[in-house]
């Protein structure tokens, strides 16, 4: 069954690049949309990573205790995952490609958390115990973050800004609705 939870999130982080950076370009405001998209992100991340896990506990009857040590990586946890999706709206703010902004990032990320699982985790018998196809395996990450970003096909930059109705919001706080410019 893990397998297929991780084969969920492959898919799910697969798409998360290219739909925010089509929500960011559906907000129609091309300086400031990255950061409104990024605010229903959050809005999401309440709905499923708080109220969904809240659901499973109580339904469950578990125990609500903490420990201090488990609630601070936790919060760790949260904070660079956080700050790792407002980066990635940050490199498509700057000219980044969904292809290759998200290319790097999935063949880079892999390869931060087997250094850092292996420093904070060390291999029981030393580095030496450790099976070369994984070095080997590390390479080959690289080497195709490298490859898909180099060799991305042509017009893959995002969808164009879109000319459709959306909502406004007023400094009132009032909820409503206009075109865009296209």
């Amino acid at each position: 069954m893990w397998l297929v939870f991780a084969l969920m999130t492959v898919s799910t982080w697969g798409l998360y690049g290219i739909f925010l950076h089509t929500g960011q370009v559906h907000m129609g405001d091309p300086e400031y949309g990255r950061y409104k998209a990024f605010i229903f992100v959050g809005i999401a991340y309440f709905l499923t990573a708080i109220l969904a896990p809240l659901m499973i506990l109580w339904l469950n009857g578990a125990a609500w205790t903490c420990t201090v040590k488990g609630m601070g990586w936790s919060l760790l946890a949260g904070a660079v995952g956080a700050i790792g999706a407002f980066c990635v709206l940050l490199a498509f703010g700057a000219r980044g490609s969904p292809t290759v902004v998200m290319s790097i990032i999935f063949a880079g990320a892999p390869i931060v958390n087997a250094v850092v699982a292996m420093v904070m985790h060390p291999p029981s018998h030393g580095l030496k115990s450790v099976p070369w196809p994984f070095y080997v395996g590390i390479l080959l990450a690289a080497a195709g973050g490298m490859l898909v970003t180099r060799f991305k096909p042509p017009g893959t930059a995002g969808p164009p800004t879109p000319s459709e109705p959306h909502a406004t919001i007023d400094p009132r706080g009032e909820v409503g609705s206009r075109l865009a410019d296209p």
